[in-house]
């Protein structure tokens, strides 16, 4: 289909607004909000709070849960965004309403020196988070305003969350409570390999392994100890042994702990791991194999406990999805550009929402690359045209949704 009139005005209200995009991405950039890093994480909600509300959105919060402690080895569990919670904005409309959502938590850490986005020539520029996803709150944003300024009403929901980088195990109650009463979902990821638009994810859970044995002095009283990394390496082997990539079936493990000294037989020894699978008998399959590594009683050496959490389902290219991710790719041809549909083992947010029976297309960023590296990248000269394509996906899929209720 080509452009309507109103859909053409928004598009040129996007291009006036790529200097005020650049700027605002470089602002956000600039907070450190990585690692669970309090002071970075509540300024960047608040700039976003403040965003909102001025598209003439209420927001509100919504407290994360607990994080469970034994997730994270214990030198990293300072990177759980403890005290910040889940922002909701709201913004009334005529017609169904859609929900957005991204996150505003960043995987660098808030004191290295990649601190700010410059420039890097071709129209690109590296900084921390600048592709996932502070760019793609950027556009999300610029597309919603770029509506509200065109004079098209439009009911959305935006879910902003703090934790998504670290499995956002404490947003992903208030995510599933915000998904019901909406028609479909938007989430911000950069754009998947050759800017295709993913259509189909891996689900992913975590666990642990932790092993019980005897401590002793390594050389007067070896025979007396009962080595827990010996315990521990079995077990590590053996959950490895599970994996088929070739099926959807992934299990990788690290870090590893295991031992004080070299000269003491040691008594404990941990190792904490990731779970892979493309459907969820996979899931289940993986999580009882997983669960009869473990053996021994309490008090019992060697001894061999399992913890595992379910994290993010699978998310399958359902019908729904499809019809939805056919409207994208039609906004982005009548933008002059061919929209690929794609797979990928990651997961994100978009996999909670799904869960939570709600159809969800979650590749609308910016286009980007080199995530999570020191180097990661945005390319500043698609803002616009990702913002464009932003703006025409939520403007035809409330149309859509319109025409399905009437």
């Amino acid at each position: 289909m080509s452009m309507t009139d109103r859909e053409r005005d928004v598009c040129r209200r996007l291009e006036q607004m790529r200097r005020r995009m650049a700027d605002e991405l470089a602002a956000w950039v600039a907070i450190p909000s990585g690692r669970g890093h309090a002071a970075g994480l509540h300024a960047q909600r608040a700039a976003l709070a403040g965003r909102v509300r001025a598209l003439g959105a209420l927001t509100r919060d919504m407290p994360c849960d607990a994080r469970p402690e034994w997730i994270d080895p214990p030198w990293s569990r300072d990177q759980a965004a403890a005290g910040v919670d889940v922002l909701v904005g709201e913004h009334a409309g005529p017609g169904p309403r859609l929900l957005l959502c991204g996150h505003f938590d960043t995987v660098h850490d808030p004191h290295s020196s990649f601190r700010e986005l410059k420039a890097i020539g071709g129209g690109r520029a590296s900084g921390p988070g600048c592709a996932d996803m502070k760019g793609g709150l950027v556009i999300a944003l610029a597309a919603l305003e770029a509506i509200r300024d065109a004079g098209v009403p439009l009911a959305w929901t935006f879910v902003l969350v703090p934790d998504e980088e670290t499995g956002s195990f404490g947003s992903d109650r208030a995510l599933r409570a915000c998904a019901p009463g909406h028609a479909a979902g938007f989430v911000f990821e950069p754009a998947g390999e050759g800017d295709s638009l993913v259509v189909e994810r891996m689900g992913a859970g975590l666990f642990m392994l932790e092993a019980f044995g005897r401590a002793a002095h390594a050389g007067r009283d070896h025979s007396k100890g009962v080595s827990a990394v010996r315990a521990l390496a079995r077990a590590v082997l053996a959950a490895e042994a599970l994996a088929d990539p070739a099926a959807g079936r992934i299990v990788n493990i690290g870090p590893l702990q295991g031992g004080a000294a070299t000269n003491i037989v040691p008594g404990h020894a941990a190792a904490w791991g990731n779970l892979r699978f493309a459907r969820p008998d996979d899931e289940a399959a993986l999580g009882a194999a997983l669960e009869g590594l473990a053996h021994g009683d309490d008090g019992e050496v060697p001894r061999v406990r399992v913890r595992r959490i379910a994290g993010r389902p699978a998310k399958p290219m359902t019908p729904e999805v499809e019809r939805l991710a056919g409207i994208v790719r039609g906004a982005s041809e009548d933008l002059g550009r061919a929209l690929p549909f794609g797979r990928t083992g990651g997961v994100c947010d978009g996999n909670n929402l799904q869960a939570a029976g709600l159809p969800v297309l979650d590749t609308l960023g910016v286009r980007g690359g080199n995530l999570h590296r020191e180097d990661e990248w945005v390319d500043l000269d698609g803002l616009v045209d990702r913002a464009q394509l932003a703006a025409l996906a939520l403007l035809r899929t409330a149309e859509a949704a319109s025409t399905m209720r009437a």
